[in-house]
């Protein structure tokens, strides 16, 4: 008997340390991999030294593009782009995304709940996106909605009736935590809501 409960306080104890331990040793194991990644982007003899290169670097491009080189460099990457419309979408997809993230024009600051099936109780998190998709010819009774991947960088767009969407009274970077996340991150009471 004593062996036994030994045996389980043991095993609790090591299943505690694996719960600290875990996640803790993935964030150091991702944080080092994307910190080589980026350093040896700049191949320099000292190590630490690419990644300030490559931070300086986009820093002064993020500067002298938004100075009077933004002009002349957008129109001539207008103008290769027109030449070659797959990149273009693909460029203009991705420029639209980083704006939607980081930008000024923040597309996942409307958090909602999303009723999947007319009648079911089964509901998913996600942003809605956009309220009319009349320039796509789909009828004025539908809207888009974002709904990103648990434990991942990714998601889907579903285009939903309106009437099965609901705000969420939560701020928008709670909802994507707690998506992300798998539904295991606590939301913070003290960030405001977004509506």
């Amino acid at each position: 008997m004593a062996v036994r409960s030994l045996g389980r306080l043991a095993l609790g104890f090591f299943l505690r340390g694996l719960l600290l331990v875990v996640p803790i040793a993935a964030i150091i194991w991702a944080s080092v991999r994307a910190l080589n990644l980026l350093d040896g982007l700049i191949p320099v003899g000292i190590p630490g030294l690419g990644i300030l290169i490559l931070l300086a670097s986009i820093t002064i491009i993020g500067w002298l593009g938004s100075t009077f080189l933004y002009e002349p460099l957008a129109a001539l990457g207008e103008e290769v782009l027109q030449r070659i419309p797959f990149l273009k979408s693909i460029f203009d997809a991705l420029k639209d995304l980083m704006e939607a993230l980081v930008g000024n024009k923040r597309k996942f600051d409307r958090p909602v709940l999303v009723r999947m099936i007319k009648g079911a109780d089964i509901e998913k998190l996600g942003f809605l996106t956009q309220s009319d998709l009349s320039l796509l010819g789909i009828p004025g009774n539908k809207v888009a909605v974002y709904l990103p991947h648990s434990f991942a960088w990714s998601g889907n767009l579903y285009i939903v009736p309106a009437e099965n969407v609901t705000p969420v009274d939560a701020g928008a970077g709670d909802v994507m935590k707690f998506i992300v996340s798998g539904g295991v991150v606590n939301v913070e009471d003290d960030e405001p809501t977004t509506k």
